[in-house]
């Protein structure tokens, strides 16, 4: 099995992937936007089909934004990504499903967790990614001082 699949990707394209995914799931919950949540979850499905390299958010800046202002690239693991994005499909999935057959803006909650996670996965530190790593590697972020 392999679990480490390095990818190159630009690192600004890969920022401007997390933020605006962030953005739109805190907008979504701010003013209680359904169809922002469903496009949130079409990027992420869309994410996990075509891989990261070919991502749509980070193909739309790759076309776009770094045509002008061209960044460093960064090597990922493309299989931790795949992963993080499934997970994020799934908790938007969740929080659809929460939303829609609650129907009370208690519902909405569920959407207020996931854009605070999410909001820690832009800044840097994605729990699905180190999830990934700790479950097929062993990586669970516990430091052993030996004596």
């Amino acid at each position: 099995m392999v679990s480490y699949k390095p990818v190159s990707i630009f690192k600004a394209s890969f920022a401007f992937c997390r933020y605006t995914i962030a953005i739109m799931v805190w907008i979504s919950c701010i003013v209680h936007s359904v169809i922002l949540l469903e496009v949130v979850a079409g990027i992420f499905l869309l994410s996990a089909i075509l891989k990261v390299k070919k991502a749509p958010m980070i193909w739309i800046y790759d076309n776009t934004f770094n045509k002008i202002w061209l960044s460093d690239e960064v090597l990922v693991n493309e299989n931790a990504i795949y992963f993080a994005h499934l997970a994020g499909l799934t908790l938007t999935v969740v929080c659809l499903i929460i939303v829609y057959s609650i129907q009370s803006p208690w519902a909405w909650f569920s959407v207020l967790a996931f854009a605070l996670l999410k909001s820690v996965s832009a800044i840097g530190f994605c729990p699905a990614s180190k999830l990934y790593d700790c479950a097929l590697n062993g990586n669970c972020c516990v430091n052993h001082k030996s004596k």
